[in-house]
């Protein structure tokens, strides 16, 4: 698995002043059925470990639904965002419609992760 990662400073992530304006320091954005229980998972434990506030969707979209208001506010309660690019992100209409509330919302960062399988 090749993978293209930016790393970030948990400290940098959150703060004190941070505390009342965003619920979550990071959103995670991914595909479920290419990297919930591999990269994903393993990064959402990371940022945990390391005393991230991560945000990641429990529940899984039922095929042709629409992105749920629970998701819309948390991208918005988000600080950043990670959007994991795996082979089949873009075909994902929810995937598509979560990236583009991200880019709408958030005012500080995002960050790309590109995940592929050799």
């Amino acid at each position: 698995m090749d993978t293209t990662i930016t790393t970030v400073d948990p400290s940098s992530v959150s703060s004190p002043s941070s505390s009342k304006q965003w619920k979550h320091d990071v959103f995670l954005s991914f595909r479920g059925e290419d990297t919930r229980r591999t990269f994903t998972d393993n990064l959402y434990w990371t940022l945990k470990d390391n005393k991230v506030n991560v945000f990641i969707d429990e529940n899984e979209l039922p095929r042709g639904e629409n992105i749920t208001d629970e998701l819309v506010k948390a991208i918005r309660r988000s600080r950043m965002s990670v959007v994991i690019f795996s082979k089949r992100y873009a075909e994902s209409r929810w995937c598509l419609e979560e990236l583009e509330k991200i880019v709408a919302f958030q005012r500080l960062s995002c960050i790309f992760l590109c995940v592929t399988r050799e």
